[in-house]
């Protein structure tokens, strides 16, 4: 019997279609599931809706639940975990303030500034998650969701020593989002990726074991839908030669070339970043929205007569704890160390590659040098996440303001004078957020 904890459960749509899946496979239907959230009233929709797909499902399945991460962890043999450390009250100023300063961001939570006051605010939650894990679940896995993937990722696989691995939806997104685009069943596709997490790289894009980068060249410059549809990516790609995972509006903010200026702005990152005009303001906006509906959302899922869809989904981490538990093994794209996997990226950091799961845990595929053009990319980011994660691990001040210096959207735009003050002003914000900094001044 399988004990798979949910760290953070209270995120609704993620785990609702996690145990779906999770429980489509026959090795894990009498799984022990424990939902952790610190906050009761979601925990109790969650609990409710779990216990749902149970019933539904006609399971052996049990499911309990709990506010006390450490009764959730003890026994775990697989930890998920998607955790939001400090609300929008303080996270709208990882876009508020740097807008301010020209800075202008589309989602914030990955990389730039906003992604490196993220991190610092999560980097220890995920560190206490992880240290508990050591003591109570020490032969589990873990799965994270949660953003700043790679420096929260990073973290964790330094300071510890649990079965750690960060999942994103992107690279099978796009992926299937190319075949979309030149007529290709999903199932003929097959690809090599790599790189770092929001920016990876498909090496080798196959349909049918032949090249399609040259069916993709095509339908990015003479299909117009299909231009527009991916307008920064689609520049990348053009320029680059290979595409990139996460969507434009993420890697709109990842670089210097497309959010410096309002026209550049206009051009490439309002229409085709998959978010409305408003960009920042929409962002929250929408975030608002959902904190109000939600309990009428999931009450409203909860009484509808209709028998609910168990086909199993596509996520990764299903898979990944079957095999983890002893089912079939699983190729998967995850966040891991660099232990010479790409030998021209930084050694330990935390890279995006092939990793197989099995019983035995987490096994990395060496992928071989990038493209120097792609490492140079990806190096640049690296360098800014390593500062930004020993910030976190130090609580020194100054080095959340060197790993702003080298952001190449902030520094786009900004002097480095403007920079240190852009940088105050957030740890001001954060201040109650970071107890690891003994002071916020530099």
């Amino acid at each position: 019997m399988a004990q798979i904890t949910f760290i953070g459960a209270g995120s609704f749509g993620f785990t609702r279609k996690l145990v779906r899946d999770l429980l489509t496979f026959e090795g894990l239907q009498d799984a022990r599931i424990v939902l952790m959230d610190i906050d009761p009233e979601r925990l109790d929709y969650i609990t409710q809706a779990v216990q749902r797909i149970v019933n539904e499902g006609d399971y052996p399945a049990t499911v309990t639940s709990t506010t006390d991460r450490r009764e959730a962890l003890e026994g775990a043999d697989a930890v998920l975990c998607t955790i939001l450390a400090g609300g929008i009250d303080v996270w709208q100023y990882d876009i508020l303030i740097p807008k301010e300063y020209g800075v202008d961001t589309n989602v914030g939570d990955t990389r730039s500034v906003s992604g490196i006051f993220r991190a610092l605010r999560t980097i220890p939650e995920m560190l206490a998650i992880a240290r508990d894990m050591e003591e109570l679940c020490p032969d589990a896995i873990f799965l994270n969701y949660t953003n700043p993937m790679a420096m929260l990722c990073r973290a964790i696989q330094r300071m510890t020593s649990i079965r750690a691995t960060g999942l994103c939806h992107s690279v099978q997104g796009t992926a299937g989002m190319l075949a979309d685009w030149i007529g290709a069943p999903k199932e003929e596709i097959n690809y090599v990726c790599a790189g770092i997490n929001h920016q990876a790289w498909y090496l080798k894009y196959l349909w049918n074991k032949e090249d399609a980068y040259p069916l993709i060249r095509e339908a990015v410059q003479n299909r117009e839908d299909v231009y527009n549809q991916e307008q920064v990516r689609n520049e990348m790609f053009l320029a680059l030669g290979y595409y990139v995972t996460e969507s434009s509006g993420h890697n709109s903010e990842y670089n210097w070339w497309f959010r410096k200026r309002q026209d550049l702005i206009e051009k490439y990152c309002t229409h085709g970043t998959g978010w409305n005009p408003g960009e920042y303001a929409f962002i929250l906006n929408d975030y608002r929205k959902r904190e109000e509906n939600w309990r009428e959302e999931l009450q409203n899922w909860l009484n509808d007569p209709q028998p609910l869809n168990l086909e199993r989904g596509h996520e990764y981490a299903a898979y990944i704890i079957n095999a983890w538990m002893g089912g079939e093994p699983i190729e998967f794209n995850g966040n891991v160390p660099n232990t010479n996997i790409i030998p021209n990226l930084p050694e330990n950091a935390c890279v995006e590659v092939p990793v197989l799961a099995d019983r035995r845990g987490f096994t990395p595929l060496h992928v071989g040098s990038l493209p120097p053009q792609l490492a140079a990319l990806n190096n640049i980011s690296i360098a800014v996440e390593e500062m930004a994660v020993e910030a976190a691990l130090t609580g020194n001040p100054e080095k959340v303001y060197h790993a702003a210096c080298y952001d190449p959207l902030s520094a786009a735009v900004l002097s480095l004078a403007e920079i240190r003050e852009m940088v105050q002003r957030m740890l001001e914000q954060n201040q109650d957020y970071l107890p690891q900094f003994s002071t916020i001044n530099f």
